[in-house]
C-alpha cells in the first residue's frame, strides 16, 4: 500500500454518508440553534452555467440580472460570508434538477422557498462542498467537476440500493462490498506508482442495466497516496454498485505518461499487440463479470480501447497495452448465491 496510506474518504468507506441517508441539516434538527453554540452553515446554490441561468431566469428567480452581473453578485455574497466567519456550503443550481426537485415536493419553483431548500438538501449525496474563499473564476469547474461526481454517486448508490436493498442484511452486505472496492482502489494506486494515472470505469447491469461511468486521477508523490475528492467517492460507490448488481464492464488504468516507464513501474510483464516495446503511456485492464474483477490480457485491453474509440473517446496515442495484474479477490460468503454468494 503506497505509503500506508489510509482509505479514501478519511477511514470510512468511499461514499458510506452518502448512503447512509445524506449529510444530515435541516430534517435531523430540533428547536432551532442552542445558546452558545457556533452559526449554522450558510446553503447556497449557483447558476454556475449560463445554459441553466437562462432556462431559470423563466421563473424570476433572478430579477433583471444578466448571467454575468448574476455571477459578479454572487462573488460578493460568497466573500461577504466568508470574511464574516460563516461556513458556506455550495451546490449546483442546475435546471433540470431543480425543476424535478420541485416537482417531486411541491413546491413552486418560483419561490424563494424552494431555492433555499433546494440549496440546504440534506438527502445530497456526500460531504458538503465548502467555500474557501476562491474567486469564482476558479471556483466554478471545481463546482461543477463537484457537482458532476455527485450525480454519478447518486445514480450508482440508487442501483447498489436496489441491488442489496436497505434491510439489516442488506446493510452488512454493502459494508462488506464498500471495504472490498477500498481494497481494489488502494491496491490499483500500489500497482500504479509514482505519477499522477487515470482510471476509468464503466458498467452496466447483467440484463439491459443503466450504463453507470466514472473516472478518478490517482496520484502517488514519493510512495503516498495523494488526498483526493469526490471523484473517489463517485469511482468506488459506482464499482461497487457493478460488483453488487452482478454487472459487466471494464476498468482501464492508465499510466501517467511523464512517470517512468510510461506511468508504470519496471519489471512487470507485457504481452499482446505491443508487446514490452514502445514508450509510451500504458494502460492495463481488468474486465468486470458476473460483479468480479479479473485481469485483462494485453489484447483486450487494446480492444477495450478500439471499442472506447468507436464510443467517441480519443485513443491514446502510441499506447502500450499492458496486462492487468491481480487484484484482491471477493470474500465469498458461505451459502446463499447470487453476487455476493
Amino acid at each position: 500500500m503506497p505509503g500506508g496510506a489510509p482509505p479514501p474518504g478519511g477511514g470510512r468507506p468511499p461514499g458510506a454518508r452518502a448512503l447512509g441517508g445524506g449529510a444530515g441539516g435541516a430534517r435531523g434538527r430540533r428547536g432551532g440553534r442552542a445558546r452558545g453554540a457556533p452559526p449554522q452553515p450558510v446553503a447556497l446554490a449557483l447558476a454556475v452555467q449560463a445554459a441553466d441561468f437562462a432556462d431559470l431566469a423563466g421563473y424570476g428567480l433572478f430579477g433583471a440580472l444578466g448571467h454575468e452581473e448574476y455571477l459578479r453578485r454572487a462573488e460578493g455574497h460568497l466573500r461577504a460570508l466568508y470574511e464574516q466567519g460563516l461556513e458556506v456550503h455550495l451546490r449546483v443550481l442546475e435546471a433540470g434538477d431543480f425543476e424535478d426537485y420541485c416537482s417531486a415536493l411541491g413546491l413552486d419553483p418560483r419561490s424563494s422557498a424552494a431555492r433555499v431548500a433546494y440549496a440546504g438538501d440534506p438527502e445530497l449525496a456526500g460531504e458538503p462542498f465548502v467555500y474557501a474563499g476562491q474567486r469564482l473564476a476558479e471556483l466554478a469547474p471545481v463546482l461543477l467537476d463537484d457537482h458532476r461526481a455527485r450525480v454519478r454517486m447518486s445514480v450508482a448508490c440508487a442501483v447498489l440500493l436496489e441491488a442489496l436493498g436497505d434491510d439489516p442484511v442488506g446493510q452488512r452486505r454493502m459494508a462488506a462490498v464498500m471495504r472490498y472496492v477500498t481494497s481494489v482502489y488502494l491496491a490499483l494506486a500500489e500497482g500504479a506508482g509514482e505519477g499522477c494515472h487515470l482510471l476509468t470505469l464503466r458498467c452496466h447491469g447483467p440484463e439491459d442495466g443503466e450504463q453507470l461511468t466514472s473516472a478518478v486521477d490517482v496520484c502517488v508523490e514519493a510512495g503516498r497516496l495523494q488526498p483526493a475528492g469526490r471523484d473517489v467517492e463517485a469511482f468506488c460507490v459506482t464499482l461497487a454498485a457493478g460488483v453488487a448488481s452482478g454487472g459487466e464492464g471494464a476498468l482501464l488504468l492508465h499510466g501517467d505518461p511523464d512517470g517512468p516507464s510510461g506511468g508504470f513501474p519496471a519489471g512487470r510483464s507485457s504481452d499482446g499487440p505491443s508487446g514490452g516495446a514502445g514508450s509510451g503511456p500504458r494502460v492495463r485492464g481488468w474486465a468486470l463479470a458476473g460483479g468480479r474483477l479479473r485481469p485483462m490480457t494485453a489484447h483486450e485491453v487494446f480492444d477495450e480501447l478500439a471499442d472506447d474509440a468507436a464510443r467517441g473517446l480519443p485513443f491514446p496515442p502510441g499506447v502500450v497495452p499492458q496486462p492487468g495484474f491481480p487484484l484482491p479477490g471477493f470474500p465469498e460468503a458461505g451459502g446463499g448465491g447470487g453476487p455476493l454468494g
